[in-house]
């Protein structure tokens, strides 16, 4: 049975290993603690879990050696303070509220509240901590509002940045931050850490890793969504084309509604276009090429495309699956 996906405030264990916590470490330990710390690699590989890892840290909590060396006692009153999202020393601007409202990113006005939480002395810690969940979420103006905290150092301050892909920030930010790479953690023990996670097999665990690029979050929270039945829907799929039985693709285009809908259309898509890609890649190890695989790479793009389009201007996901299904059927 698969766990509840925790935010990375309630998570305690730590499926990667521990260079980069080692790293920060260092800098703590030496003193070279930097006041704003860019945390940058996959979607889905332990970047929040990271900072808030690091946050317990700097706010007091209690070390916990078995939970790595940035491992904190759950039970300790700073960690149970930051699960309830009381602690006054930390600070959490993110796209997604607590109140689960969906939000083009993180508005201005909370970005600008930034400098004031800094210009206070820590109220019961030895720092006071931000994270920015994530950097990729700031528009232009709540961009330029940070950077007053990044050139003016607080003192007893700390800012964690995270970013699934830091050359779109701004220049002026990242040169301001010491960057620090979470990468994917070693497949065997990810795997496992996946299987016991996600209450799935082995090969399974595996399968959502692949899908996942190696990012463990990323794999957990694709078996909480249904990513290994949407993939097998996707191989089934191509397997039958051209032909395809209408009412089964009927009763599929009819599931596309609602949010939870959302999230299927959103599945098989990238399934497919995952699988598209695969075959063409071994196309093209095979010495194939051609106006065939130009049609392939082209549907994949289209492929990839579709979720975004088909939210950007609210078009109808059944007709966008049948429009997609037409395409394969095209070169099948």
């Amino acid at each position: 049975m698969s766990e509840a996906i925790p935010h990375p405030r309630e998570t305690f264990d730590w499926a990667g290993d521990d260079t980069h916590e080692r790293a920060f470490l260092d800098a703590l330990d030496y003193g070279r603690l930097h006041h704003a710390w860019l945390i940058v690699g996959p979607e889905g590989v332990g970047k929040a879990t990271f900072a808030y890892r690091a946050a317990r840290r700097l706010l007091g909590a209690a070390h916990e050696p078995s939970l790595g060396p940035l491992g904190a006692a759950p039970g300790h009153p700073v960690s149970r303070q930051i699960i309830g999202r009381a602690h006054p020393d930390l600070l959490a601007l993110q796209r997604e509220p607590e109140d689960g409202k969906t939000r083009r990113g993180i508005p201005v006005d909370e970005a600008r509240g930034l400098p004031e939480f800094f210009s206070k002395s820590p109220a019961s810690a030895p720092y006071r901590v931000a994270i920015i969940d994530t950097a990729d979420d700031l528009n232009p103006s709540a961009a330029n509002a940070i950077l007053k905290t990044l050139e003016e150092p607080p003192e007893r301050g700390v800012l964690f940045l995270i970013s699934h892909a830091p050359g779109a920030l701004l220049p002026t930010i990242r040169s301001r931050c010491r960057r620090l790479r979470v990468s994917p953690p070693e497949p065997t023990g990810a795997a496992h850490w996946v299987s016991d996670k996600a209450g799935v097999a082995i090969d399974d665990s595996q399968r959502l890793l692949a899908m996942a690029r190696g990012a463990p979050g990323g794999a957990w929270r694709l078996a909480s969504e249904g990513a290994l039945e949407a993939d097998r829907v996707a191989g089934e799929l191509l397997a039958t084309l051209p032909r395809t039985d209408d009412a089964t693709m009927l009763a599929m285009a009819d599931g596309f509604r609602g949010p939870a809908g959302a999230m299927r259309f959103n599945l098989l898509f990238d399934r497919l276009a995952d699988r598209i890609h695969a075959m063409a890649v071994g196309r093209v190890k095979a010495g194939e090429g051609g106006v065939s695989l130009d049609r392939w790479a082209e549907l994949w793009e289209q492929l990839v495309a579709a979720p975004g389009q088909v939210e950007a201007v609210n078009l109808d996901r059944a007709d966008m699956f049948f429009t997609t299904l037409s395409r394969l059927k095209a070169i099948g």
